[in-house]
């Protein structure tokens, strides 16, 4: 595994490079995002026709794969942001330049399909990445973001707050209505963040860019998964030896679209606890992040503390580089 590489800090007046590495991009939303961000005091620069669509995604591989190491490339943008998720980031992981990425120590957002990206750039180069809302499902929504999803967000990233909390801080959940949070399995545990979307996850098992899971604090959320799917996915996690040495667990959203049929929360939590409750480890239940109108932002690669009979998070470090 590298070492650990802090990404830059963003400031105001920064721009932020849009790019569509997955499913195509609704307009009205991306430039609602972009207008939103503005007002922020951010500029957004993007890389070709990224309201393109080919099929269930965003132009064909090579030219998506361009536009990714472009923005990662670019000396006039400091993070790089993902329009959305939907299908397509595994198909670009063996067409982007990592000693480009690593070497530009540039912010990554993004979450769902874009877990890949996450998971492969920390594979590769070590650099802490942002699970946090794709500009299309967070700024670029009709409401406006909650309050704890930005606040969280640029909490961890931007340097005039980030330096006030340096040493770390505890996740706030003060303005996260309808909390549920679950322990698992008790106990206080110190790991790495890894993880994201449980499907794609399980995707990338049996490739070079597979998630190195021991040691870590393992996060995994889904959406629209039938119970019998998410038994499938976290046994075939468990067969490939990804769950044996975690530091511990933190699960997020399992959730389902307004015009889906959802399963049975109870039957999603207890076969949760079946899967978890017997590794012996930490596992936190319910945390806010994921598909649901909640989605606090985790830095993948930072070390984290995690006290599941306390139910909290806290991130132990300043998750990037303050210089």
């Amino acid at each position: 595994m590298p070492n650990v590489i802090k990404p830059k800090a963003l400031k105001v007046g920064d721009t932020i490079g849009a790019i569509a590495p997955a499913g195509p991009v609704d307009r009205d939303r991306l430039e609602s995002a972009i207008a939103r961000l503005a007002f922020r005091g951010f500029q957004v620069k993007t890389y070709g026709d990224l309201y393109r669509s080919r099929g269930y995604l965003a132009g064909d591989d090579a030219t998506r794969a361009a536009e990714f190491n472009a923005a990662f490339a670019d000396p006039e943008t400091s993070a790089v942001w993902c329009a959305r998720g939907g299908y397509g980031t595994l198909r670009i992981l063996d067409r982007i330049d990592y000693s480009a990425i690593a070497q530009s120590r540039k912010l990554l957002y993004g979450f769902s399909d874009i877990t890949a990206l996450h998971t492969a750039i920390g594979q590769r180069t070590g650099l802490i990445t942002l699970h946090g809302p794709n500009l299309q499902d967070g700024f670029g929504k009709q409401d406006f973001m909650p309050v704890a999803n930005e606040a969280a967000l640029w909490r961890i990233t931007r340097a005039e707050l980030a330096s006030s909390t340096s040493g770390g801080y505890p996740y706030d959940f003060s303005c996260v209505e309808g909390l549920d949070l679950q322990t698992i399995h008790g106990g206080i545990t110190t790991g790495r963040l890894i993880g994201g979307n449980l499907a794609v996850l399980c995707g990338m098992l049996g490739t070079p860019f597979e998630p190195e899971t021991a040691g870590r604090i393992l996060f995994l959320e889904d959406i629209g998964e039938r119970l019998y799917r998410i038994d499938r996915f976290l046994t075939q996690l468990r067969l490939a030896g990804k769950l044996q040495s975690l530091a511990g667990v933190l699960l997020g959203g399992f959730s389902y679209a307004a015009n889906e049929q959802a399963e049975n929360p109870s039957d999603v939590a207890a076969l949760l606890t079946e899967v978890f409750a017997p590794l012996g480890v930490p596992v936190l239940a319910g945390f806010p992040a994921g598909h649901d109108r909640f989605n606090l932002a985790l830095p993948l690669g930072a070390l984290a503390q995690l006290d599941a009979d306390a139910k909290q998070l806290t991130l132990l470090e300043s998750v990037v580089n303050l210089d």
